[in-house]
């Protein structure tokens, strides 16, 4: 199980051995999810209805989409701003699994609380990933940056964007959305634990029969928490995305209408009196397909590659 079990023959999971196979987890994940976030990035940031009856915006589908990003930016155009999105997933892939280690030990050997219920690994997993967030919030503005433009580039290179939006707005630009985010990584990080805790105990049994290595019934525990969680908490996912393209407008002019919010506030009232309630939900159905492959495949990897250090380097 992932998380301090206190009834594993091996022991505790190092901090070093979780950040590895944290890391791992991520960059491998990110490298097989990037074109669903490329799609679900420029969907949610289409002011336009997606509607194959009204076709007024750049894209109203997923094929649609998919074929038109081909076309007019080349196959590349998949993998945009992969590399501070692989920076990212190999930061918030350490950072919040060995957050969540350390979190479960805490406390089953400081609290009267089982560390490996459903419930604990709410708390534990929502708490853990507000840490990463906010330790790897400048990586994802910037992922979201390059996954927003078109052609031609406004940034060069990771290099050239980090200059340039320090020199135009200051340290700031870099937390752009950070409220929304805050506000749904707790219930979707801790959602996405606690169903994958609930699904994995029905799947394969009690915490002490469920073995740490990964397997496909764990990537099936792992998609179906992603969905469950993304669709709670999807509309922050949104504004956050619109909110981190603040001052970016010159790239958006070729994909539509642009819109440019003084706040979080702000953002909700113009989405919800221009776009109606359905705005809150644009891309979904990509950001769907993405979680259930990200999620799935991220505890996957991690329970895979934890059991593979451990061979190495067992735990103490």
């Amino acid at each position: 199980m992932v998380g301090f079990d206190p009834n594993s023959k091996s022991g505790a999971l190092s901090a070093e051995t979780a950040a590895l196979a944290g890391s791992a987890s991520g960059m491998v994940t990110r490298a097989m999810i990037s074109p669903f976030d490329v799609i679900k990035i420029r969907f949610q940031l289409q002011i336009e209805m997606l509607s194959s009856q009204n076709r007024k915006g750049k894209y109203w589908g997923l094929r649609q989409a998919a074929h038109r990003i081909l076309t007019e930016e080349g196959l590349p155009a998949f993998w945009k701003g992969h590399v501070p999105a692989q920076l990212l997933s190999v930061c918030y892939g350490a950072v919040q699994f060995v957050s969540f280690e350390f979190l479960t030990e805490v406390v089953h050997k400081s609290t009267p609380y089982d560390s490996q219920t459903p419930s604990m690994h709410f708390v534990c997993g929502g708490l853990a990933a507000c840490t990463a967030t906010v330790v790897c919030q400048p990586l994802d503005t910037l992922r979201t940056r390059f996954a927003a433009q078109g052609e031609p580039k406004v940034y060069r290179n990771l290099r050239h964007a980090v200059s340039s939006m320090y020199m135009k707005d200051g340290i700031p630009t870099f937390y752009r959305g950070l409220t929304p985010t805050m506000i749904a990584v707790f219930p979707y990080a801790g959602l996405q634990f606690f169903f994958y805790n609930v699904l994995k105990r029905i799947m394969l049994g009690q915490p002490s029969e469920v073995s740490s290595k990964g397997s496909f019934r764990g990537l099936l525990c792992g998609s179906c928490a992603g969905v469950i969680s993304k669709t709670i908490t999807y509309p922050c996912d949104l504004l956050k995305k619109r909110l981190q393209v603040g001052g970016f407008e010159e790239a958006r002019v070729q994909f539509g209408q642009v819109r440019s919010y003084r706040g979080l506030m702000d953002c909700v009232a113009r989405i919800a009196q221009e776009e109606g309630p359905q705005g809150f939900f644009k891309g979904l159905y990509p950001s769907l397909v993405k979680a259930a492959l990200a999620t799935g495949f991220t505890f996957f990897w991690y329970e895979f590659f934890c059991n593979l250090l451990s061979n190495v380097e067992p735990r103490q």
